[in-house]
């Protein structure tokens, strides 16, 4: 099998067959695209979501604390605590894994969140580090956000710039193909893009505003994110390439590897769709967050426009990281 998360049908139909038990309790049950489930404790909802870091190499610890708490902030949830697993290959070293802890300590109480617990080992089932967060939030009851709740006619809204999270890691991976096609000055820019992968504030406006989705776009990039909130809601999507936001390193970078920008990680943008966009991006802009209306979701189909022409578009097979 190829390198990447499984495709839409394929994962799907996974959870599909081994979905014997459902618990009154659970009021969001794990599907594509669903960030999260979501349990009903009374007057709170637990908030639970998990993944793996795999396609980066450098900074791994502030990696796996962002991407998983940015699945709380999706729900429009505040994370409390998380879980660490590390799977070791047999050539690390204890300082590694310190250095790991460390980061992950670090970038944890940068946010208030709390390491309540894990698992750490050292295997010959992997050859490099894998890192694995399962994170634990909370909201008020029935205040959280549904990837699938995307409505007909609803704005669809990104925030930031495209590609964040796949620019910082190929900048940081690839250091002498990078070197050749980017200023020092770029490469700083982008060795700091690391800063900006956070989407709690965004989530917290978001929900407080009363959107009916959001999710963080992760593997896949823009086009993967858009299938999941499509194929979760039961609806189709239009969107405009010259409205996507776009950093010119990431259009160089993406052109360097030969790689379709709209398929790569994107964490650090949120994906939002509301009935009005305007408003939204508004309180955004005075919390100095920058945010685009890129389409609409409508009834069916995946369409990208381009220069007034209409392109039907793929669910992406895996992230373009897995391509290179």
């Amino acid at each position: 099998m190829k390198e990447g998360k499984l495709d839409f049908e394929d994962l799907r139909n996974i959870i599909l067959n081994n979905k014997t038990i459902k618990r009154k309790e659970v009021k969001i049950r794990n599907d594509v695209g669903e960030d999260c489930s979501i349990i009903d404790f009374g007057e709170y909802e637990g908030i639970f979501s998990t993944d793996p870091i795999t396609g980066a190499s450098e900074n791994v610890g502030k990696l796996a604390v962002h991407i998983n708490c940015n699945d709380i902030a999706s729900a429009g949830g505040e994370p409390i605590g998380i879980l660490v697993t590390i799977l070791a290959p047999t050539s690390s070293t204890l300082q590694e894994i310190n250095e790991i802890m460390k980061e992950i300590n670090e970038e944890a109480a940068k946010i208030n969140v709390e390491i309540i617990g894990g698992h750490t080992e050292v295997t010959s089932a992997v050859n490099k580090m894998v890192i694995s967060v399962t994170v634990i939030g909370k909201n008020l009851k029935g205040k959280s956000v549904k990837t699938a709740g995307a409505q007909l006619g609803d704005d669809i809204i990104v925030t930031k710039t495209l590609g964040l999270e796949g620019t910082y890691i190929l900048i940081n991976d690839h250091k002498a193909r990078i070197e050749k096609i980017l200023s020092k000055e770029e490469i700083e820019f982008g060795s700091n893009l690391i800063n900006k992968l956070s989407v709690l504030r965004e989530g917290k406006i978001g929900g407080e505003f009363g959107v009916n989705s959001m999710h963080d776009i992760t593997e896949g990039g823009l086009l993967g994110g858009l299938f999941e909130v499509a194929m979760a809601s039961n609806k189709g999507f239009k969107i405009f390439k010259e409205k996507i936001p776009m950093l010119d390193i990431t259009k160089k970078v993406c052109e360097e590897f030969k790689i379709d920008p709209l398929r790569l990680i994107s964490s650090g943008s949120m994906l939002i769709t509301t009935k009005n966009g305007g408003g939204l991006i508004k309180l955004l802009n005075e919390s100095g967050i920058e945010a685009s209306i890129i389409g609409k979701i409508c009834e069916s189909g995946a369409l990208l426009i381009d220069d007034d022409i209409e392109i039907e578009v793929e669910a992406p097979k895996r992230d373009e990281l897995f391509n290179i």
